[in-house]
């Protein structure tokens, strides 16, 4: 029963994530670096990379 859990956890967590590569432009990256830097001192936590550039895609899509 546990790994027949576990798959459908896993198969869940994979529908709501993607993992992919992409190449930004430096002037991108930073502005995104500016963002994470600037999240991370309002909130007083961790703020990754990767939430960044999905706050920035929510918001501009």
């Amino acid at each position: 029963m546990e790994i027949f859990l576990n798959n459908i956890i896993r198969k869940y967590e994979e529908v709501l994530t993607k993992r992919i590569t992409i190449m930004l432009d430096d002037d991108v990256c930073k502005k995104i670096r500016h963002i994470q830097a600037k999240m991370i001192q309002q909130t007083r936590e961790s703020y990754s990379f990767s939430k960044a550039i999905n706050d920035v895609l929510k918001e501009k899509l």
